[in-house]
């Protein structure tokens, strides 16, 4: 098994960063995750968004240049580039009823101990929810379909209702990781 550069993606909620790090861990890699270059660190996060060159650069000076990373989170309109320098795309489907359900759990679990604002919480559903609305205008399948299908990529779909274990062993046994670009 070679180790690759390798993005993760797919709905929010639908496991992408659980797989990523997981996958990370296995090959001994860095894993990043594309919120922590979208979005300025802050209390609470998730407020201010970077200017998408400094994203790239940020992402050029921490891990891109790396021979093997795991990426997670989306960078459909604004990380390209670094796409360019995958190996290969694993696409995380995930029904909505069980995605919700998740991020709910999520969110439970973040508020123990720290701030919440009722109202981000619910903008943010509201935009989670919207994900597999064919005219939603935020990350959807549709445009995660229409970006895939332009991908010059191996592209590993998997249904995130396995067990991580399961998903894991799926992207370790997958073929391309033995075929470098």
């Amino acid at each position: 098994m070679k180790r690759s550069r390798v993005h993760v993606t797919g709905a929010s909620g639908s496991g992408t960063t659980t797989l990523a790090r997981a996958l990370a861990d296995a090959w001994s890699v860095p894993h990043a995750d594309s919120d922590d270059y979208l979005f300025v660190p802050s209390d609470p996060p998730y407020v201010e968004q970077r200017d998408p060159q400094q994203r790239l650069d940020l992402m050029r000076a921490l891990f891109a240049p790396r021979a093997a990373w795991v990426l997670s989170g989306s960078l459909v309109g604004w990380g390209e580039p670094v796409v360019e320098e995958c190996d290969a795309v694993v696409f995380l489907q995930l029904g909505p009823e069980e995605r919700l359900r998740r991020l709910v759990a999520r969110e439970e679990r973040r508020r123990d101990g720290g701030d919440y604002d009722p109202d981000a919480w619910l903008e943010f559903m509201t935009w989670a929810s919207g994900y597999d609305d064919p005219a939603f205008e935020g990350r959807s399948l549709h445009g995660h379909e229409a970006w895939l299908a332009q991908l010059d990529l191996p592209v590993l779909r998997l249904d995130s209702r396995a067990p991580t274990s399961e998903l894991l062993a799926a992207v370790l046994d997958w073929e391309p990781f033995s075929i470098r670009r």
